[in-house]
């Protein structure tokens, strides 16, 4: 199907360290969502922030940008589309 994104990403059961994405354009945002049963939460380091990134979650944003990351959390199982 035709789609808008480079590529996507499943990651399974993984922590995600600091990083910035490298095949994002600057001037469009990308899309993570989070799936499975974790209580995982996401890391925006610039801003200083901490999300909840419960199962059912989508966030947009800037990852060429904007340093980003999910650390280890302590129960479930976590499946992220980015």
């Amino acid at each position: 199907w035709s789609s808008i994104y480079l590529g996507i990403d499943v990651i399974v059961n993984q922590e995600t360290p600091p990083h910035l994405d490298q095949v994002s354009a600057p001037s469009l945002l990308d899309l993570v969502v989070s799936l499975g049963t974790h209580d995982a939460k996401f890391h925006i380091s610039e801003l200083g922030t901490i999300f909840h990134y419960q199962p059912g979650t989508m966030i947009y944003l800037a990852g060429e940008l904007l340093t980003h990351s999910v650390p280890k959390w302590e129960t479930g199982e976590r499946i992220a589309l980015a």
